[in-house]
């Protein structure tokens, strides 16, 4: 065994180390709960205040929005705390709002203030997301990043599968216990996030420009790209099995392959634990733009099913990619920002995928999705020819 393997970035023994990771590793897991839960959840509290559950629709929106707006300039604000105790605070917000909106609902309010409550909370969301990230850095080693990547993407697709299944059972008892009990569950990293790593961020050196280079914008417009293929087949998995003439809630067979292939994906990376070369990168990026593009074809049930399973086959492997690329060319004072960024480019993606969805006919906004994905992969194989002995 290596002093890498025995002794962490922080300079803690094998056994804290593996602890800290392992409390990390939940904290990553539970920080994604609210949204997860929130459209079903939010639905839920709609239909039992204005008997329309799209209005639901309307508050996972201002929650999604909000994250893209807050992302860098919350994630700034945090530059001189130290990168636990500000996760903490936002962690924090986003429960105090969440609750607010339970306690709200239980008291009848009105709509409104429901939007206003969750797009406090999600604020947040995007900078949290990049403050735990670049925790990460501070409990493992390099060479073993990809396999905690991989682990994390594996919780992640737990969590979006099992949580919303939890909204639904503890909406039949109440709306307004489901909104509280993904705000108690969201609340959990708070408790759970080990305080290592730097007391805040690094200074900006001189000269410190913008931290959207162009290698960063074309990875974080995979992620967007990437964002919107899963949005698309998960939104649009109703309005699928309709068209294939089966009942809505059969769309589970196109959402839960998906999921399904999306965690033997990262567990495969968790074993592998090796980067992927770009030749690869643009390998898995193609196989998702065929998937779409079967999807987008609407042939059969068969296709369109092993379309969503080649999606959902290399969701992991990519994201993983995307977190080690970044890494590697974001500053040290940047990074945190960086993968609030990386979040907020998926968020993108989603409501991208969304709109689409909701102003275009469901076959148009498929093959809109898979343009988009198509293009991501183009440009990522033209810097590899531009570049080929450049792996990032």
């Amino acid at each position: 065994m290596t002093s890498d393997d025995t002794i962490g970035p922080v300079g803690l023994d094998s056994d804290a180390r593996h602890w800290s990771l392992h409390r990390w590793f939940a904290s990553s897991a539970t920080l994604s709960v609210p949204q997860a839960a929130g459209p079903v959840a939010f639905s839920l509290v709609a239909l039992s205040l204005t008997g329309d559950p799209s209005q639901g629709a309307a508050i996972m929106v201002a929650m999604t929005l909000a994250q893209v707006l807050g992302a860098i300039p919350i994630t700034r604000l945090g530059k001189s705390w130290s990168t636990a105790r500000f996760l903490r605070l936002l962690i924090g917000i986003r429960t105090v709002a969440l609750l607010a909106v339970a306690l709200l609902a239980a008291y009848g309010a009105s709509i409104g203030w429901l939007i206003a409550c969750a797009t406090i909370a999600g604020s947040v969301n995007g900078a949290a997301f990049g403050y735990l990230r670049s925790l990460l850095n501070a409990l493992t080693p390099a060479s073993r990043l990809p396999r905690a990547l991989g682990i994390s993407a594996t919780l992640n697709e737990v969590t979006f599968v099992l949580a919303p299944v939890m909204a639904s059972g503890l909406g039949v008892i109440s709306p307004v216990f489901a909104i509280f009990a993904i705000a108690i569950l969201g609340a959990l990293p708070a408790l759970l996030v080990p305080d290592v790593g730097p007391a805040h961020l690094p200074d900006a050196p001189q000269g410190a420009g913008s931290v959207l280079s162009p290698s960063i914008a074309l990875w974080l417009a995979c992620a967007a790209a990437g964002g919107a293929t899963v949005a698309a087949v998960e939104i649009g998995a109703v309005a699928l099995a309709l068209s294939f003439g089966y009942q809505p809630a059969l769309a589970i067979i196109f959402t839960v392959p998906l999921c399904l292939a999306s965690v033997t994906g990262g567990v495969w990376v968790s074993f592998r634990n090796r980067k992927s070369s770009r030749t690869a990168v643009v390998a898995q990026l193609a196989v998702m733009v065929l998937g779409v593009g079967l999807i987008a074809c609407e042939v059969s049930v068969m296709t369109t099913v092993i379309g969503a399973v080649l999606v959902g086959g290399v969701l992991a492997p990519l994201g993983t990619h995307y977190s080690l690329v970044l890494d590697t060319l974001a500053p040290p004072h940047r990074r945190a920002e960086v993968f609030a960024l990386l979040r907020t480019a998926n968020a993108v993606g989603v409501i991208s995928a969304g709109i689409a969805l909701t102003v275009l006919p469901l076959p148009t906004a498929l093959a809109t999705v898979t343009g988009l994905m198509l293009a991501a992969t183009l440009a990522v194989g033209a810097e590899r020819l531009r570049a080929p002995a450049k792996e990032t």
